[in-house]
């Protein structure tokens, strides 16, 4: 939050009638006998506050302007860091990575383990640009991620060409280093032969009939 304070300034000659700030000016009377005002009254005249009133107050106008800042979760690492939002762009991901080592993390908005464990996750990101890492939202997807077998959160997939799916485990911020060991092994100079497997069974056609059975169900 960015916070722009806007003071009302006014010109400090006004506040004294000479460089000493208790000067005292001096009026004729009727009487010819000289009458002293005091600086207070001369600030008050001149300012329209009434001089019965002993203290001056200055009112200060105060302008807050509030920058959205972006959520958490749609930080990114860099350019190998995409947000999943379809089982389309899940695949699409996956055949167009080649060989590269895949890693997806699926989770949660609300989930507290996924925030705490994720600015290491961008870390690791950049210190592996060679490495593309997908992020799911568990919400936006939970067909797709039932069809992947996600219970828990935050689960992560390792993908790599030809291979398909290589490994796949449940990790928090203290066990942040089964990542690490998973990159480690998995993370090698390889040339895949055949296509991409991807997910293997997991196809749009298979999400599909697993939305539209609810609606079956209820038809019935």
């Amino acid at each position: 939050m960015a916070a722009i304070v806007r003071f009302l300034s006014f010109n400090s000659s006004l506040l004294s009638t000479s460089s000493n700030p208790l000067h005292q000016t001096q009026l004729p009377c009727k009487n010819n006998t000289p009458k002293r005002l005091s600086s207070d009254f001369i600030l008050n005249s001149r300012f329209g506050i009434n001089p019965r009133k002993q203290s001056l107050q200055f009112k200060i106008q105060a302008t807050i302007t509030e920058t959205e800042q972006p959520k958490w979760w749609e930080k990114n690492a860099g350019p190998n860091m995409i947000d999943i939002h379809s089982t389309h762009e899940f695949l699409k991901a996956l055949s167009e990575a080649g060989d590269k080592l895949v890693i997806v993390e699926f989770y949660g908005t609300w989930c507290a383990s996924c925030r705490a464990l994720f600015p290491k996750l961008c870390k690791t990101a950049q210190e592996h640009p060679e490495i593309l890492f997908l992020k799911v939202n568990f919400d936006e997807n939970k067909p797709m991620c039932k069809n992947l077998n996600v219970k828990v959160l935050p689960y992560f997939h390792f993908y790599r060409g030809a291979d398909g799916q290589l490994e796949s485990f449940s990790c928090s911020l203290a066990k942040f280093q089964k990542i690490k060991d998973a990159i480690e092994t998995h993370n090698t100079d390889r040339c895949s032969i055949g296509p991409n497997k991807g997910v293997g069974d997991v196809t749009l056609e298979t999400v599909s009939a697993a939305k539209a059975k609810p609606s079956e169900s209820q038809s019935s």
